[in-house]
């Protein structure tokens, strides 16, 4: 409710008058050269006191072969901005809740508080702008049957989705809705060909430093993914006190 009621209170807010919740101690950042890159530097820090420090060194990530846009998240939404819309191909920015892991094996290495989800062939994750589930995970209590089901899979066989981490753009939780056609499925996933294919929006980096990343993650720092373009990170950087 709390997490409802803050992101409301942002909406209302000047872009360049945000800051990061002070119950954040921890970021994963994500940093580009511009809007229309899809390659990103990626750098994990936790707060110690009143400064940020690194808990993994800079790696490469991919973004969505389109680039990047705003996204709906934590931040305000940039007014007269483009935003971001199901199946353009973009990663949002701003910044984000990180929600739970998902992926094929019974368990991984993480946190005791972070949730983790074994998925089946029944757990789904709705990207039909249509549905009251949109940008949702739903569990079916059969077999995918229809065309619909089938392609709302969450599991299809794919290593590079045998691993994920869910990042809350325009998620619906907490009573809110998703905004129908804004975008769903953001997560951290493992890139394809060593890095030689973009994305469809999500981030995706070598499997190792996803676990890793994974690993670190710690629900009770209440973690947030900051994804920016190098010259709104520059500008942006100490007004929203980001690392």
């Amino acid at each position: 409710m709390l997490k409802f009621i803050l992101i409301s209170l942002l909406s209302l807010m000047p872009i360049a008058a945000f800051e990061l919740p002070r119950s954040c101690k921890q970021v994963v950042l994500g940093v580009a050269d511009d809007w229309g890159s899809s390659h990103v530097q990626l750098a994990m820090y936790e707060k110690s006191g009143s400064n940020w420090k690194p808990v993994m060194k800079s790696w490469p990530g991919r973004l969505g072969k389109n680039g990047m846009v705003w996204g709906r998240g934590l931040h305000p939404l940039a007014k007269g901005s483009a935003m971001k819309k199901e199946g353009d191909a973009k990663a949002p920015a701003g910044v984000f809740w990180i929600g739970g892991a998902y992926g094929y094996a019974p368990q991984i290495k993480k946190n005791r508080a972070l949730s983790y989800r074994q998925i089946t062939t029944r757990d789904l994750w709705v990207e039909d702008s249509n549905s009251p589930y949109y940008n949702r995970h739903l569990v079916i209590e059969h077999e995918p049957k229809t065309a619909w089901e089938k392609k709302q899979q969450m599991r299809q066989g794919d290593h590079a989705h045998s691993l994920k981490l869910f990042v809350a753009h325009n998620a619906a939780d907490h009573g809110k809705k998703a905004t129908p056609g804004g975008g769903s499925a953001i997560f951290f996933h493992i890139w394809r060909d060593n890095g030689g294919r973009a994305t469809h929006g999500c981030t995706s980096m070598r499997e190792d430093k996803l676990k890793e990343m994974i690993s670190k993650v710690d629900p009770s720092k209440n973690p947030v993914f900051v994804l920016l373009p190098k010259a709104e990170y520059q500008r942006l950087k100490t007004s929203w006190k980001l690392p």
